[in-house]
């Protein structure tokens, strides 16, 4: 009887298969020991595997590039030469081996023969091989290459806006600035919702001065020529932010909101920007725009209130303080809660009041009475409870009651566990114990807040963690570091000429002592405060020149500031700025001193 057809097939199939098998796990051990030879750079024998495997069509994909590696590694470039050629042949149209002719001759050293070959690559590109040819090309590091890629097909399509985002990236990684910059702007031209991803790459790639300055004068002309493409604003608003220059931000911000009359939120943002880095003037103009244009607006009540705050901060670092700017603030204060009146939203104005009167016009009773209706009030946000009871123990420690301090930062810690104000509270309590003498409980609470999540106050926590070691560790008698902590918590309650004399006697009780240049450093401070600025850059000089490396950056930086701010001689700022620049790159001073020496060598963005 005859076998069915179909089974007969099914049994010549299986017969196929089972002849197949050994034959390809022969290959595959073939091809493990040709890996092997090449790993222990016997590449002849692995070159004699590799030209066997390769003539076998299911191995190919495999077999090529180890193959020709090996060719290379041998520096046999006529058999990798005809290796290649003989793959183009087989496979036309394949780009990826196109390139691997090119790797071959500048392999062999023939730089020339590469060139003419990748050139033509590109002349004869099609469109659709665009995007495979430009990954080869970067895959193999030939960046030129790649771009050319790009624009040639550019040319072919005849769209100028085509591969936007691979030019960007590859100029962004290449750190073409020249290249990146018009390219970047282009996509925000063709797409303006493009913002955020052209602010990254340009954020990648300006590093330098020469970048910021060549990306300002291109979106300066660009805003004159496209007024409609708001993302061109946008974007140069974010630059000057970037460059810390919150004045000239805040002019295009004022413009945009002129002609969109979007309710003022850019120039919002931009105030709370200026006033959080110490802009107070730029912060005073943003809120003043708002007041003013937007009377019935959202931000109003805000924006009144934020204008006072940064009035006063203004007042606050404006030396020797006006006593009589201070009086206006808390009346301004005053006139903003009888018009608006006083509830939970206007709780904070209440505090700022209370630090003034304490601080400032030793009325520290009308002050604990502020801060306890502050406290009290219904609604109120926790937070800005929290922050009055602190302040509240501040002014129990102006009027030389520890104790009621202790137990109300005791008390805001304990209900504001891990967060910052409950980390602020416990460095409060550190400080305390600080002006005390009592270093061992003071370290105990900096122990732990060093490793707190807010940077600043594990930066402040470390800093007087550091004064106390380097202080005490080498010395059994504590009785310098009391009585610089002593000292430390006259200038906290505001009595300069008693911290001054006292400075002065310690410098003659504890000559050469290792605290001799924090005392120098604290002399400048009481004398910048109190407005002789002259003695406060002679003692921050003694301070330079010990070269200290814990407060040299310091004292090199207010020195600067006093020379340019108060004693009118910008030579001498520009110098201490650079000298800081050069000295401590990674001082938490570095980029205010880069944005003050700029502008003092007269390259600022306007």
């Amino acid at each position: 009887m005859m076998m069915p057809l179909k089974r007969f097939y099914t049994v010549c199939w299986l017969l196929l298969l089972l002849l197949a098998a050994p034959v390809a796990v022969a290959q595959a051990q073939d091809l493990e020991l040709a890996r092997e030879y090449f790993n222990k750079g016997d590449f002849s024998k692995a070159e004699d595997i590799y030209g066997k495997l390769i003539q076998k069509q299911p191995l190919f994909d495999t077999v090529y590039p180890e193959y020709l590696k090996t060719l290379l590694a041998q520096r046999n470039y006529k058999e990798a030469e005809k290796l290649v050629k003989k793959t183009i042949k087989r496979y036309p149209g394949n780009v990826a081996y196109e390139v691997d002719l090119g790797l071959v001759y500048q392999a062999a050293g023939n730089e020339a023969a590469a060139a003419k070959h990748f050139d033509k690559l590109i002349v004869q590109l099609k469109p659709e091989q665009t995007i495979v040819l430009a990954s080869v090309f970067m895959q193999h590091q030939l960046y030129d290459y790649a771009e050319k890629t790009y624009l040639r097909s550019r040319e072919l399509t005849k769209n100028p806006l085509e591969y936007n985002r691979p030019l960007i990236a590859l100029y962004t990684y290449r750190q073409k600035n020249s290249s990146l910059i018009p390219e970047a702007l282009n996509l925000l031209q063709q797409d303006e919702q493009e913002l955020a991803y052209v602010q990254n790459m340009l954020q990648n790639s300006l590093r330098d001065e020469t970048g910021f300055k060549a990306l300002e004068k291109e979106l300066i002309l660009r805003v004159q020529q496209n007024p409609d493409k708001l993302s061109y604003n946008e974007l140069l608003i974010w630059l000057y932010v970037q460059q810390l220059d919150f004045y000239s931000a805040l002019l295009q911000a004022r413009a945009v909101d002129k002609r969109t009359r979007s309710g003022g939120t850019r120039v919002m943002e931009l105030g709370t920007i200026s006033a959080q880095n110490k802009d107070y003037q730029g912060a005073i103009e943003a809120f003043d725009y708002i007041i003013k244009e937007y009377p019935e607006g959202p931000y109003y009540l805000i924006a009144r209130q934020r204008l006072i705050n940064a009035r006063e901060e203004q007042v606050q670092h404006t030396f020797p303080v006006d006593v009589a700017k201070i009086r206006t603030l808390i009346a301004d204060y005053d006139a903003l809660l009888n018009e608006v009146g006083r509830s939970a939203q206007t709780a904070e104005v209440l505090q700022h009041m209370a630090n003034l009167y304490a601080f400032y016009l030793n009325d520290k009773e009308k002050a604990v009475t502020l801060l306890q209706e502050a406290i009290a009030m219904p609604r109120a946000n926790p937070d800005l409870v929290a922050e009055s009871k602190l302040t509240l123990g501040d002014i129990y420690l102006l009027k030389e009651e520890p104790w009621e301090s202790t137990l109300l930062y005791a008390q805001v810690e304990k209900t504001n566990k891990d967060t910052p104000i409950g980390y602020e509270a416990k460095l409060r309590n550190a400080r305390l114990s600080y002006f005390k003498g009592d270093f061992e409980l003071a370290q105990a609470h900096l122990d732990i807040l060093k490793l707190a999540t807010s940077r600043e106050i594990a930066n402040d926590a470390m800093d007087l963690s550091l004064l106390i070691t380097d202080n005490t560790g080498l010395d059994t008698s504590t009785m310098a570091m009391e009585d610089y902590a002593a000292i430390e918590l006259l200038i906290f309650q505001n009595d300069l000429p008693k911290a001054l004399q006292a400075l002065d006697a310690m410098l003659k009780k504890y000559p050469s002592h290792s605290l001799t240049d924090e005392i120098y450093f604290q002399k400048a401070t009481v004398y910048e405060r109190t407005g002789d600025f002259t003695q406060a850059v002679a003692m921050l000089e003694k301070v330079i020149q010990a070269q200290q490396d814990i407060l040299s950056d310091d004292a090199l930086y207010k020195a600067a500031f006093i020379y340019e701010e108060n004693l009118n001689n910008p030579d001498k700022a520009k110098e201490l700025y650079n000298q800081l620049l050069v000295k401590h790159q990674g001082s938490i001073f570095a980029a205010e001193a880069r944005k003050r020496f700029r502008k003092l060598r007269g390259d600022g963005a306007n």
